[in-house]
């Protein structure tokens, strides 16, 4: 059971278009029509990094960044969370993406746990 890395960095912005507009000029990085681009540095490992419109209710709106970590075998991770007595925050969601799982930090962040779904 280890964490591959970041999975993810979200960022909730007042204004998505400008963000994502100096992102591009400032740093140079790309990002598709979903407000997002996928970085690639090693290849088992993906970081996203995505802009969410401040309304967004994929995370808690009080919190401006959720981190989200890529881990390998998310059933351990929760058998993990549960002995520690860490709950989930919802239900487990699988989709074309892989799994995904919330928890919080003991300062009540959302983080977000991220099994990629295998291409096999």
């Amino acid at each position: 059971m280890k964490i591959k890395g970041f999975g993810g960095i979200f960022l909730r912005s007042k204004d998505v278009v400008t963000l994502r507009n100096w992102y591009k000029e400032a740093l140079g990085m790309s990002m598709e029509d979903w407000n997002g681009t996928v970085i690639k540095p090693d290849t088992d490992n993906e970081t996203i990094f995505s802009l969410f419109n401040e309304e967004s209710d994929y995370f808690p709106k009080e919190q401006s960044v959720m981190l989200n970590f890529q881990v390998e075998k998310i059933e351990a991770w929760m058998e993990h969370f549960n002995k520690m007595g860490v709950p989930l925050l919802k239900e487990p969601e699988t989709s074309e993406f892989g799994t995904f799982i919330w928890i919080s930090d003991p300062e009540g962040r959302w983080i977000e746990i991220w099994e990629k779904k295998s291409l096999e």
